[in-house]
């Protein structure tokens, strides 16, 4: 926010706490009107008042300063540490020319953005993660909790999902992976898109959900709504949190179960990261095929893992978990970021192994690796569903 002289600054205080002793609505025009209203407004000129309101206006409405940069297309995350804020536009974070005046500034953006989305954040209850109107998602923490917050993390949301095609276009997906993709939804293989943090899970299954043959009822399961696949039948379920006396929580395991109910011919689960993985995988080894998921994992190798972890919070013992995942699930495709770039890594199969049946990873297809064993295996699946095998398995493995 510009600073502006120290009389800008005194009028917009004025006119802002105003606005916020009456709890009057919020409109550019009512703001111009405010500021006119002020002792001495006629001396400051069309452009200084108008200047004026613009930054009242951000203070009382929208993300304030940070809604430049939320609103540009290559942004994906902006972060306020104290005063200072930081950008990802798809290359890493740079610091942004936004400037906040004060830690109170910032203070009072993130619990108006909190209470925006229905959430408290106050010194009783220091940190909130919201999902903003417009589809923003935001975790905010303050002081004491922040050492030298207030902490702002927003991550934006893209109202069109890439096609697949564009996500070729950005090297995310190579090129002769791409018709490989478009067999697994076809073949209605249940799979888990996997990655760490920011490696784009959310991007790659909201496109991959697109590819759903129009005649299908898409059931989406989400801790926070992130998914809008470009899909004409596709129907949401968001979790819910208890309110300020501790009741009305709605969990994704309750929601997996409802979704059962409400003729799913796709089942996914925005984000598997607890007990509702015991509830998904039960869906899908009930003739819901084809369902997905999102989990998180370093690699691709370390899914089994995760899994069991995930099991063993929903009580259930390791062999069953193994058993469950066996049957439920076809296909894992992995994500990471290198050098700021997302990419798909590996395409698998997790496959039950030895004496006891535990699932493993087998790839079918590595990042500058092409075709691997399990390939062949990955187009016998196609073949027995009546998909044609993607050219890229065609040729047998290494």
């Amino acid at each position: 926010m510009a600073a502006g002289s120290s009389g800008d600054r005194s009028v917009a205080a004025r006119v802002r706490e105003r606005f916020i002793a009456d709890g009057a609505v919020v409109t550019p025009a009512s703001v111009v009107t405010a500021v006119r209203a002020e002792p001495g407004a006629a001396l400051l000129g069309d452009a200084r008042l108008l200047r004026i309101a613009g930054e009242v206006h951000g203070e009382l409405a929208g993300a304030g300063p940070l809604a430049p940069l939320l609103a540009e297309a290559r942004v994906t995350d902006v972060l306020v540490n104290g005063t200072s804020v930081w950008v990802d536009r798809g290359t890493g974070l740079e610091r942004a020319s936004v400037v906040f005046r004060s830690v109170d500034e910032v203070r009072r953006l993130a619990q108006r953005l909190a209470a925006a989305a229905g959430r408290r954040l106050d010194d009783g209850c220091p940190y909130a993660d919201a999902r903003l109107p417009d589809g923003t998602r935001l975790h905010a923490v303050l002081p004491p909790i922040a050492a030298t917050g207030p902490y702002l993390s927003l991550r934006t949301f893209r109202q069109r999902p890439f096609q697949l095609a564009e996500l070729v276009g950005r090297g995310m997906v190579p090129g002769p992976l791409a018709e490989l993709l478009r067999a697994v939804v076809a073949a209605r293989l249940a799979y888990l898109v996997t990655g760490g943090t920011g490696s784009g899970k959310t991007t790659l299954l909201n496109t991959m959900l697109g590819l759903v043959p129009a005649d299908e009822r898409i059931v989406l399961v989400e801790d926070a709504a992130e998914l809008r696949p470009e899909h004409p039948h596709v129907v949401g379920l968001q979790a819910r949190t208890a309110n300020v006396e501790g009741a009305g929580t709605v969990g994704l395991g309750e929601l997996v179960r409802q979704a059962l109910r409400m003729r799913p011919d796709r089942l996914v689960v925005g984000e598997c990261r607890g007990a509702e993985v015991v509830d998904l995988l039960a869906a899908l080894n009930t003739g819901h095929e084809g369902g997905a998921g999102t989990l998180h994992a370093n690699a691709a190798g370390d899914v089994p893992a995760r899994l069991e972890a995930l099991g063993l919070l929903g009580g259930l013992p390791r062999p069953a978990l193994h058993a469950q995942v066996a049957a439920a699930i076809q296909v894992v495709v992995h994500l990471r970021r290198v050098a700021n770039r997302r990419m798909v890594d590996a395409v698998c199969l997790l496959t039950p192994q030895g004496p006891q049946h535990l699932v493993t990873v087998a790839p079918a297809w590595r990042y500058g690796h092409g075709p691997q064993p399990a390939g062949d295996t990955l187009a016998s699946l196609f073949a027995e569903r009546g998909v044609a095998v993607p050219a890229l398995l065609q040729g047998g493995s290494r």
